[in-house]
């Protein structure tokens, strides 16, 4: 086959001989349009020895050359990102806005990490005690390794390996098997930059090479995106096995709308949040919560706004507003659960299975209604483009609905009340709060902070905090006279 996705190990591309393979649709017309070979062990050894040995070399990088290198990277994703946003939407099926936003929040992240010599500094304090000084210096911890998912082909891998690299790591992604070409490329951009043969390693595999990575001794630290399920047995795994973990996990995000809230612009925020990426993203908006008597005309001007909604090829057609889900296990998982919702009490207003016998992993947007925290619905992960709608009576009974959940992402109110507002984001159980912001997802200078089932881990992604997961900090206490005097005590 002359379509297989290559690893990268040492900073040579190679197609390794296996009988495993995933396939790569193009989820808008089903097409294979490549294959994922699956390593084992012995290629996760082979990356693992590579990047041990590149560790030694580029942490020894001055931070004005590791930052030399990030800063021509910045300018070669910049003039690539039509060529990779046309990459993602392709192997993912995302509109072309949104692959450009996706490359754009990972651009984001290298642009945050070309600053590596600001981050990076210690403190430091003269005459601590007498004629002794302190230091703190931030050392790199070694061989890191990235697990990403497929919905953000770009911006996931790049929230890991631009910071873990510029603290002086080696890096090893896993790219999700579903999207590799997205990987395959940011990594070629990165070598033409002149990052060092073996600083980053890319192999591809399923649950054999995640379990490898969280237990294999000379690996650090690991980061990882995707379900809840797999995030705890990531975390669990590696933690055992003496590493530092991150996992990310999934969401049910809220929009609460009040009946004060402004309706164009939230009603525009709402579409977006809920079907933007086709509902595959950990900050979409999965329920609607519309508090006390506004409900009625809410629900109509989705149905309405749903029914207008473009659902498409997005490479075919420049007005898709709405490609397809993955591949056709999540479609028809997705399908599966609309079809069971009628036993559960919960009303269909919006069906997207209308689309069933469209060519291509398509689900329309969907809409269910009388959902109340009784129901599965409200607390499953659906990962895709299907919006919970629920009628509490007052902000009161939202926040005590809403913190019910088992997850603690994100959570959006959409209100002209600046006292309403600030009593959901100080009450409301979760890391990521918008006020009249649809995806309250945070630049790259701040943390993506998740709480309860949704993250694992003591220091999430981005910001300062990605600075302190790829680094362990060293005190440093100096003195230089001759004139130390033996006193007994501490």
């Amino acid at each position: 086959m002359d379509n297989i996705a290559p690893i990268f190990i040492d900073g040579k591309w190679e197609k390794i001989k296996t009988s495993e393979f995933g396939k790569v649709f193009n989820p808008s017309s089903e097409e294979v349009i490549s294959m994922t070979p699956f390593c084992g062990k012995k290629d996760v050894e082979r990356a693992v020895k590579s990047s041990l040995k590149a560790f030694k070399v580029w942490s020894k990088f001055s931070y004005a050359k590791r930052a030399e290198i990030l800063f021509n990277y910045r300018e070669l994703i910049k003039s690539n990102k039509e060529k990779i946003a046309n990459i993602i939407s392709l192997e993912n099926g995302k509109t072309l806005p949104e692959a450009r936003g996706d490359i754009q929040r990972g651009f984001e992240v290298v642009d945050f990490a070309c600053g590596i010599l600001h981050l990076a500094k210690g403190e430091s304090l003269s005459e601590i005690a007498q004629n002794i000084d302190s230091r703190t210096s931030l050392e790199p911890l070694g061989v890191c390794a990235g697990i990403s998912p497929f919905n953000f082909p770009a911006m996931v891998p790049m929230w890991m390996f631009p910071i873990a690299i510029a603290c002086g790591n080696s890096f090893i992604l896993k790219p999700s098997e579903k999207v590799p070409l997205t990987a395959i490329k940011l990594a070629e951009l990165f070598q033409e930059a002149g990052l060092p043969d073996g600083v980053l390693n890319i192999i591809h595999g399923g649950k054999e090479v995640v379990d490898a990575l969280c237990i294999h001794p000379n690996i650090s630290a690991i980061s990882f995106v995707g379900s809840s399920h797999i995030a705890k047995h990531v975390y669990t795994l590696g933690a055992k096995h003496g590493k530092r973990v991150q996992a990310g996990g999934a969401a049910k995000n809220a929009l609460v709308v009040m009946p004060d809230a402004e309706p164009k612009s939230t009603m525009n925020s709402i579409m977006s949040s809920a079907f933007g990426c086709a509902g595959q993203r950990c900050m979409a908006g999965s329920l609607l919560v519309g508090v006390g008597k506004n409900i009625d005309s809410l629900k109509q001007t989705l149905i309405d706004r749903s029914n207008e909604l473009v659902v498409g090829d997005p490479l075919k057609n420049e007005k898709t507003e709405m490609g397809p889900v993955i591949d056709g296990n999540s479609k028809e998982r997705i399908f599966n659960i609309i079809d069971g919702l009628g036993e559960t009490g919960v009303k269909v207003i919006r069906d997207g299975r209308e689309i069933r016998n469209k060519e291509g992993f398509f689900v329309g947007p969907t809409l269910v209604d009388n959902v109340d925290s009784s129901h599965p619905i409200f607390s499953q992960e659906i990962f895709g483009p299907v919006l919970s709608i629920l009628n509490p009576k007052d902000i009161e009974e939202t926040v005590e609905v809403l913190n019910k959940l088992n997850y603690g992402n994100g959570a959006t109110i959409f209100t002209s009340s600046g006292n309403t507002a600030r009593y959901f984001s100080e009450n409301i159980k979760c890391g990521m709060v918008g006020i009249n912001v649809g995806v309250p997802a945070p630049m790259s200078i701040y943390p993506f902070s998740g709480w309860n089932d949704s993250f694992y881990g003591d220091l999430h992604m981005q910001g300062k905090e990605g600075v302190q997961f790829y680094t362990r900090q060293k005190v440093i206490l100096s003195r230089w006279d001759n004139l130390y005097e033996y006193k007994s005590g501490w």
